[in-house]
């Protein structure tokens, strides 16, 4: 099997349950991820986010549409100062669960899994992203964490 990297794109943040949500987009298609698969998984969005613990409420989200049926959802939301809750979604994957092959009908997973190659980039911007922002300034700055997002291009990072 040869692997080959994913196109990312970027959607403007959203604001979700009280929480600023920053997207990321990962699929082959070009033409990008269905918008009735995009709307499903925001609508099931509020359940995979955390309770207020006095961090800033940023999350930010790998929707990511799979070559088959499945598509994913995965929220990584800051909590606790500097660490990430994980929470995820998927829709048409029978294998983890899901009731049918739909990619519009998500349902919350219990699997430790925090995402797939395509889906792990993000993370490492996000990270540095946070200590640039939040946790290195003497005041932290939600408004530049959330303008600061990973290049759009492909999930490797070169276009």
């Amino acid at each position: 099997m040869a692997f080959e990297e994913k196109l990312l794109t970027v959607p403007p943040p959203i604001e979700v349950a009280g929480r600023h949500i920053k997207r990321y987009h990962v699929t082959s298609d070009p033409a990008g991820i269905a918008p009735e698969v995009a709307a499903a998984a925001y609508a099931i969005l509020p359940k995979l986010l955390p309770d207020p613990d006095g961090t800033p409420p940023a999350t930010f989200v790998v929707l990511h549409r799979g070559g088959d049926d499945g598509a994913y959802l995965n929220a990584y939301s800051w909590v606790w100062d500097n660490v990430i809750h994980f929470r995820g979604a998927a829709a048409g994957q029978p294998v983890l669960g899901c009731p049918d092959r739909d990619p519009a009908h998500f349902v919350t997973l219990d699997r430790p899994w925090i995402g797939c190659v395509w889906e792990l980039p993000p993370i490492r911007h996000e990270r540095d992203a946070w200590v640039r922002h939040l946790l290195a300034p003497a005041a932290p700055d939600l408004a530049s964490y959330l303008a600061d997002s990973m290049a759009e291009g492909t999930t490797g990072g070169r276009a």
